[in-house]
């Protein structure tokens, strides 16, 4: 028997031996399945009635608090029993939706299939869900305040989930008004003020404004809170007419709304270089309802100095933004994209980008007759996630490898995001037009560092000959390392 290598912890990895393999149209079948899972899980998460501060609480705290809280950024406080319980039903309810548009946590992960370790994972198991539609089928009990954890202490200054940044640089503030068109252009150039070089680990970007959260809608992320829908930006250095010097440019994660940080891979960080200037041409501006003033900062937290990256980011072309077309009122449309890979390549993450009638992405990887789905994931265009793969779970693909990925639409009145199911729809840059790209990071690999790689991923996981690794077509194939360089010629065959 093989073991699954895609659990949440280290002793179901090394003790589960079973293989599980989904298909992209079980979801009928995986619908029955969950709902048995959920059933065991109510009876299995603890003994006895489960109560808002035994049971319920931890998993607010978790997984919601930081955004539902007096002054935070979601529509409604989830902090005390009495601002929980006239809740109750809806939170069952956004967060039995899972991976799907609108589910709360905002993280589409589907847990039915493909690679299941992710850093910053925030969603809730079978058992966590099973005991929120329990509380709130039973009448909501309160339980003991003596069960319940510790009160969190938030800080309400700027918010950074990746950790406290080395580096802050803020933009100049602009200002959109209310009712005002969207605004698409170019921003004033910040000097990033650093004095020397350094490798980044993380990069983070936030909006600061005046929109007083405790006023805003709630509606959506862009929903009353924010003006920035999102912003192409990169470094580089002026000339002495304080222009951009082209050859200088190094471009940097997108910005987008309801973006996680970019937390890059610990051997392949990237070059923050001294003096340069955060610079953009592409900054979309969306009002709000209301007159605001905002401005981003940019948060980096830098690697130990001295620290040289052992691997170097690789760009794979992986999408289509050319030739899409969406018929009308259809749903489960599919769109297509390939890409070779052309070196031994790492991901590091997997990040769908779709507009309006999007709803699911997958990724698959196809080697020789093997093929496949490394992450399938739901989408919502009001929080565009990144899923960053734990590091003992990146895939490590060779050479020749065909990156695959499947995009899955909806253009009919059942999808909240489309303001007329009738329309064809086809590709632009427009929200109500539509684009297709993995905007995941990826990094090469030389010959010898990919059998490091897979050899580390061996011992990591304590794999044997019968096991299987999704991701690492190759961890497990009777393969020999690459012949170190020789000086000494090769013996002459004697002839015959």
């Amino acid at each position: 028997m093989e073991k699954v290598i895609d659990k949440a912890n280290d002793s179901a990895i090394k003790s589960t031996k079973r293989i599980v393999q989904k298909s992209h149209s079980m979801f009928t079948g995986a619908f029955a399945l969950s709902t048995l899972a959920l059933l065991g899980s109510a009876q299995a998460f603890g003994a006895g009635e489960v109560t808002f501060h035994k049971d319920i609480e931890p998993i607010l705290q978790r997984s919601c608090q930081n955004c539902h809280r007096p002054g935070g950024a979601g529509p409604m406080s989830l902090v005390t029993y009495e601002e929980v319980a006239p809740f109750a039903g809806l939170i069952e309810y956004k967060t039995g939706l899972r991976d799907r548009a609108g589910a709360m946590p905002p993280w589409y992960m589907e847990k039915s299939i493909g690679i299941q370790r992710y850093k910053n994972d925030p969603s809730l198991s079978d058992a966590e869900l099973a005991a929120i539609s329990t509380w709130a089928r039973s009448g909501t009990p309160k339980g003991d305040v003596a069960d319940a954890p510790e009160a969190l202490v938030f800080d309400d200054s700027v918010k950074w989930t990746a950790g406290l940044p080395d580096l802050v640089v803020t933009t100049n503030s602009v200002t959109k008004l209310a009712g005002t068109p969207d605004w698409w252009g170019e921003i004033d150039r910040v000097p990033t003020g650093l004095t020397e070089d350094r490798w980044v680990k993380s990069v983070e970007i936030v909006e600061v404004n005046d929109v007083d959260n405790e006023q805003g809608t709630g509606r959506d992320t862009v929903g009353g809170r924010y003006i920035f829908h999102h912003m192409i930006w990169g470094t580089a250095d002026l000339d002495e007419n304080g222009e951009r010097i082209p050859s200088t440019n190094t471009s940097w994660p997108v910005h987008e709304v309801g973006r996680n940080p970019d937390i890059f891979d610990p051997d392949g960080g990237r070059l923050l270089k001294a003096g340069t200037y955060i610079v953009s041409d592409s900054v979309h501006l969306h009002s709000n309802g209301k007159d605001t003033t905002g401005h981003l900062e940019i948060g980096f937290r830098f690697h130990e100095k001295g620290y040289e990256p052992k691997y170097e980011r690789v760009n794979v072309g992986l999408g289509n933004g050319v030739d899409i077309s969406i018929a009308g009122n259809q749903r489960d449309q599919e769109l297509h994209a390939y890409s070779v890979l052309q070196q031994h390549t790492k991901i590091i993450t997997f990040e769908p980008h779709l507009h309006a009638p999007g709803e699911r992405m997958c990724l698959e990887a196809i080697w020789g007759y093997t093929i496949e789905t490394l992450s399938c994931v739901g989408y919502d265009h009001n929080w565009v996630r990144g899923y960053a793969y734990d590091d003992d779970a990146t895939p490590l693909l060779p050479k020749g490898t065909i990156l695959h990925i499947v995009g899955y639409m909806n253009n009919t009145q059942t999808n909240p995001n489309i303001p007329d199911p009738r329309n064809w729809q086809g590709s632009g840059n427009r929200s109500v037009t539509n684009m297709f790209i993995d905007l995941g990071m990826r990094v090469s690999m030389s010959e010898e560092q990919f059998f490091d790689e897979m050899e580390k991923r061996r011992s990591d996981l304590d794999l044997g000959p019968n096991d299987h690794v999704i991701g690492c077509p190759l961890c497990l194939a009777p393969l020999v390392a690459p012949i170190a360089q020789s000086e000494s010629p090769l013996p002459e065959r004697e002839a015959d």
